[in-house]
């Protein structure tokens, strides 16, 4: 769901961007207080990890593909939204930049859509589901599998109104096309933030939020973070998409070719010319790296101030 330039209109372009910078300094500033100190270490390892498993498309229904968004997992995992907030807009940001994913002209509605919307929904549809699953944490995974699938869709609505308010499509034509293809998304948004979940509370319940307790190593999910980022990237679905779908479906694909907005950079596309596949695993590695680190340093900057 990650919009290319030409999609949005200048007025939606700049109110979405106006939006999602005060809400991203928001989550700074509540970060510092709700964002525990020993949970900080694993904003980088949350955030290489979501940005590895968004470069795994998987198949769905009509030679569509769909990834891991993360705004569930990431906010879970991390015991605050807010958090989850910055992991997801410093994927977004580092993708657009570095791998010109996603349109620079568009990155405020990609994090008002991925990282506001989609982690809030997320987060308040687990806490509503948890209470009436009975509170227990072997419950979590389903409620947040739920809770991440419904995000999806709800960011994809939101999606379809900024498209159709800049005049790219007709709202009644965009908004169930775009829903109806991220229901099924949604579904694998859902089974493997369950699925992680389910791992996590089994082998490593210390990277889970909960009783303070000593992490016991980083060297299992650091491995596991660059195999997915440097292997099972190559074996992604080559189809559109589910927006680049409703895209082509509708006719307004042609729009991203017209407007461009693209910062100079070796690695675009996740490619380096000449490399091939190795290029691939390569720019999976330096993706990886590169949002451990600006993670971990935002991490540093809103760790509380008497911490």
């Amino acid at each position: 769901m990650h919009i290319p330039d030409g999609f949005v209109s200048v007025p939606v372009a700049a109110a979405t961007s106006l939006a999602s910078a005060a809400a991203l300094f928001v989550a700074f500033e509540r970060s510092q207080t709700a964002f525990g100190i020993r949970r900080a270490p694993i904003l980088g390892l949350t955030t290489a990890f979501v940005f590895a498993a968004q470069m795994i498309n998987f198949p769905v229904a009509g030679g569509t593909s769909g990834h891991l968004s993360g705004g569930a997992l990431a906010a879970i995992v991390l015991g605050c939204p807010w958090a989850g907030m910055l992991c997801i807009a410093t994927v977004l940001i580092i993708q657009a930049v570095l791998f010109a994913d996603g349109g620079i002209t568009a990155l405020g509605a990609n994090i008002l859509n991925l990282g506001v919307i989609s982690v809030w929904v997320a987060w308040f549809l687990t806490q509503t589901l948890q209470r009436l699953l009975g509170g227990s944490q072997r419950r979590l995974p389903l409620a947040a599998g739920i809770a991440g699938g419904v995000s999806i869709v709800v960011a994809s609505v939101a999606c379809a109104i900024q498209l159709a308010l800049s005049g790219t499509a007709q709202v009644n034509i965009v908004l169930p096309t775009m829903a109806g293809v991220h229901i099924l998304i949604g579904i694998g948004e859902g089974v493997i933030t369950g699925g992680v979940l389910t791992y996590l509370a089994a082998a490593r319940p210390d990277l889970l939020p909960g009783e303070e307790q000593q992490i016991k190593g980083w060297l299992v999910p650091v491995v596991s973070i660059l195999l997915v980022s440097g292997v099972l990237s190559l074996f992604a679905s080559a189809w559109p998409d589910g927006l680049e779908r409703v895209a082509e479906n509708v006719g307004f694909i042609n729009l991203a070719e017209q407007v461009r907005v693209v910062v100079p950079t070796p690695l675009a596309d996740y490619e380096i010319e000449g490399l091939g596949q190795i290029g691939t695993s390569i720019t999976g590695l330096v993706g990886a790296t590169a949002c451990f680190a600006v993670a971990f340093g935002i991490a540093k900057v809103i760790k509380p101030k008497n911490a």
